[in-house]
């Protein structure tokens, strides 16, 4: 039969044919999907990777997961586009004239806001859902932040911490040269302004008898110019820059126990050091940092001018002319007024021994954060140097926690973990990973539901002294649609009717068959009985009689189904491969964990 072979090819490519057409119907990404189907895997865009820049890739995909700088740089490059570009202009000419000026380039690079408005764009990208696997390049950011320095990034030392730490103190310097630039606009809008007033008023008085008078008032007003302070401006408002954060030092004499002004210095990142041990934990790493140190061999100021004030007393009782005695008496009044009032500014007019006479004391030296700021981004450092060998990579575990506590017991600060760096390998090579934990920041969800009551709840109202909307019942449907009373009109207005009674009397209504609609607020029992063949003449029942009868929050609760936590979820990206993660995963990643970032956990202020 040698039809048998053509028939059964036929058979076989109709068989092809309906296969190929079922996957594209039911699957079209099938062959588009080269991992799986699982959707939750191409929920966040990964970045390419073409120059070794997985340094750079993890960097920027942890601050995609932080909702406060992504609003930070929303409001920042925003209010630039309010305030209009004349704002943050550059006067070369003025700017020539001032001692150490920066360079005119730089300086408009930083007003202008460069690479906030470049980490913005990118930001954004990263932040998409793509339906597909999407993958993006870093060069765009990459070139706008070698124009703001005018130089190269090298991919020779490959450091994430380095990267961060030049991102994060640019746009640090952004801020405040922003900043500077509104408060400058401010204070010439209200100079040109007392100036055009002072023309008003030179114009309306220019009679003869009123001349003299008016010219005093006007060198009056020229002696003191009403200019706006900071706290009239609105630079008191702003919210800052959210890496920024302050650290104070504070000393201690032992002997006299003197405490000098605490020296205050900012912060964007804090570096650990990480002790050489098989595992530590984070809060040992703080403790090595915020410990008390005992310094010795340390001049105090205090001890100092105590010491001068007794070898002045010692001259007094030897001094031999009345003249060297009064001299003598003005230093020590002089010396005792200053160890009273500020002993770190010594009298100008008072000679005092030598610095190298002065005794030394040992003293104690403590660090606090006294301003914590929104975003805490953590440096765990790892590197250990020795002069016999190369740098070498320290391998302690290290624990960290989701929630972070900081500060003393009345000013404690709670933090939320949001994102990681990870580093695989050896101290002159190895791999960056990031973890991105799924959530959604305030401004692109809505954290408020309406509950369980419905929208005309008392929960779900707007206005605190709202109350819960009477539910009518079925039985009275045939008084209301037959009577037209106006105290029945009112009570069947759409304003007082909730959700459910006028879905219910809509049903009832037009086809009693199909029953009741279902609706999002719980119903009494006697909403669903049928209308009564008489009803008897009802009157409008009063919201507190419906709230007695109402079911309570508990049985709505026992009912309601619990909501998927999905705090629990995590992204880990190693850059254009993109996998799902779990809390507990991410708590494992002693040994590799490298960068922490941490924000102000909102739901402790929301609750409190």
């Amino acid at each position: 039969m040698p039809e048998k072979p053509l028939t059964i090819a036929t058979y076989a490519a109709g068989a092809s044919l309906a296969a190929i057409t079922l996957v594209y119907v039911f699957g079209p990404t099938f062959f588009l999907d080269d991992e799986s189907s699982n959707s939750r895997k191409k929920g966040v865009v990964g970045l390419s990777n073409s120059a070794n820049d997985c340094f750079i890739n993890s960097i920027l995909q942890a601050l995609a997961g932080l909702g406060d700088l992504r609003l930070y740089l929303i409001r920042e490059t925003h209010r630039r586009e309010l305030d209009g570009p004349e704002v943050y202009e550059v006067d070369s000419e003025k700017l020539s004239q001032e001692k150490n000026a920066i360079k005119p380039w730089k300086l408009e690079g930083l007003r202008k806001g460069m690479v906030t408005l470049a980490l913005k764009e990118i930001l954004d990208k990263l932040n998409e859902r793509p339906i597909y696997r999407k993958t993006i390049s870093p060069q765009a950011f990459i070139r706008v932040l070698e124009q703001a320095f005018r130089t190269r990034i090298s991919r020779q030392q490959q450091d994430a911490q380095e990267f961060l730490q030049i991102v994060t103190e640019r746009l640090c310097e952004e801020y405040h040269a922003g900043r500077k630039a509104r408060q400058d606009a401010r204070r010439l809008e209200v100079a040109v302004t007392d100036v055009h007033e002072t023309l008003e008023k030179l114009e309306i008085s220019k009679k003869p008898s009123l001349a003299e008078p008016t010219v005093v008032e006007l060198e009056d007003e020229k002696q003191e110019p009403p200019v706006e302070n900071d706290s009239q401006d609105g630079s008191e408002d702003e919210e800052g820059f959210p890496f920024e954060g302050k650290i104070e030092s504070q000393i201690e004499c032992l002997t006299c126990g003197f405490k000098p002004k605490p020296t205050v210095s900012t912060f964007v990142t804090l570096t650990l050091n990480v002790p050489q041990k098989p595992a530590t934990s984070l809060n040992n790493c703080f403790d090595g940092m915020l410990k008390v140190e005992h310094i010795d061999d340390f001049k105090c100021e205090y001890c100092r001018l105590d010491h001068a004030l007794h070898l002045k007393s010692h001259d007094l009782s030897r001094a031999k002319t009345e003249e060297t005695r009064q001299q003598l008496q003005s230093e020590i009044a002089k010396i005792s007024k200053a160890m009273s009032e500020d002993p770190e500014k010594p009298p100008p007019d008072v000679q005092l021994p030598d610095l190298k006479l002065a005794p030394r004391r040992r003293i104690a030296r403590h660090m606090y954060i006294s301003s914590f700021p929104k975003i805490l981004a953590i440096h765990l450092s790892r590197s250990i140097f020795s002069a016999a060998t190369l740098s070498t990579k320290n391998m302690a575990k290290v624990a960290f926690p989701e929630t972070l506590p900081l500060g003393g017991i009345l000013d404690q600060k709670k933090y939320r973990l949001l994102g990681l760096v990870t580093h695989k390998g050896g101290h002159n090579s190895g791999h960056y990973e990031s973890f991105r934990r799924q959530v959604a920041a305030a401004p692109y969800s809505t954290p408020h539901s309406f509950g369980a009551e419905g929208a005309y709840s008392v929960q779900g109202s707007p206005n605190p002294s709202a109350t819960q909307s009477p539910r009518i019942s079925t039985s009275n449907l045939g008084s209301i649609n037959e009577r037209h009373s106006p105290a029945t009109s009112t009570v069947s207005s759409p304003n007082i009717l909730s959700p459910s009674s006028s879905s219910l009397s809509s049903g009832v209504s037009g086809d009693s068959s199909r029953g009741v609609p279902p609706t999002s607020a719980p119903r009494n029992d006697g909403t669903l009985q049928p209308p009564s063949a008489s009803p008897a003449p009802s009157r409008p029942r009063t919201a507190k009689s419906v709230k007695s009868k109402a079911p309570s929050i508990t049985d709505v609760a026992r009912f309601k189904r619990k909501p998927k936590r999905r705090d629990n979820r995590w992204w880990r990206i190693s850059d254009d491969k993109i996998k799902d993660s779990r809390t507990s995963e991410v708590l494992t990643m002693q040994k590799e964990v490298y960068l922490l970032f941490y924000e102000l956990d909102r739901r402790v202020e929301e609750d409190t």
